[in-house]
């Protein structure tokens, strides 16, 4: 694990409010951790060891890591402990097949909703994300790859699915950034995301959504060929 980076919890007896804050700052600072790759896929957890490095007590770091579980970026066992989540080949397969499907479907609904507002936003966003990544801030343009889709898809007001691709855009996140920043595959994702907002803005659904489906679809089997090299030629 990485250097000490704390959270300073208040001290005396803390009104629930600020508890949740505490939980709040604490399963953001993890949740980073594990998509930056500080802890890496399989690695432990120990509830001690993450109470010390954030400055906080045991019980905002217990429900950060039930969150976490719940998020599929943390794996909890009555014998081992809390793990980071290891996905399997096929699982991020699953994970990236279900993305294209869910988002081609999104933005489908979405598009009839669209305004000039949310297409400049969504055209910002790229800025800051290409400014990012030059830069080097991994941590921010990881952020803004999600807050692109995001503002696309948001406008077809189904807040059930759009929880749903959260958690499946956080289990692929700290691949997609360890793929990215070792392969420099940003060129090629930042085009992608300009053909599908060139295509919303013009209005041409078919188009827009079967260049998202690709763009996803692509994605995920250059991650695929990733993580094969990294993993060796067992992760089948």
């Amino acid at each position: 694990m990485r250097g000490k980076a704390g959270l300073q919890a208040g001290s005396g007896r803390d009104a629930p409010v600020q508890r949740q804050t505490v939980t709040t700052l604490t399963l953001e600072a993890l949740r980073e951790r594990i998509l930056r790759g500080d802890y890496p896929e399989g690695a432990p957890l120990r509830q001690d060891a993450l109470a010390a490095e954030l400055g906080v007590s045991r019980i905002p770091v217990r429900e950060a890591l039930r969150q976490l579980e719940a998020e599929g970026l943390v794996t909890l066992s009555p014998h081992y402990g809390a793990t980071v989540t290891s996905l399997s080949i096929e699982e991020v397969r699953e994970l990236f097949e279900l993305r294209a499907l869910l988002e081609s479907d999104l933005l489908r609904r979405a598009l009839p909703h669209l305004d000039a507002s949310d297409l400049d936003r969504a055209d910002e966003i790229l800025d800051r994300y290409e400014d990012a990544f030059n830069a080097g801030d991994v941590s921010t343009w990881g952020a803004l790859n999600w807050q692109f889709h995001e503002v696309l898809l948001a406008p077809a007001s189904r807040p059930l699915t759009m929880g749903i691709l959260e958690s499946l855009q956080n289990q692929s996140d700290r691949y997609i950034r360890l793929q990215l920043s070792l392969t420099k595959g940003h060129a090629r994702a930042s085009d992608e995301h300009r053909a599908i907002l060139e295509a919303a803005r013009a209005g041409e659904a078919d188009r827009a959504c079967a260049l998202l489906a690709a763009h996803i679809t692509g994605a995920g089997h250059s991650l695929l060929e990733f993580l094969r090299e990294h993993r060796g030629n067992a992760a089948r």
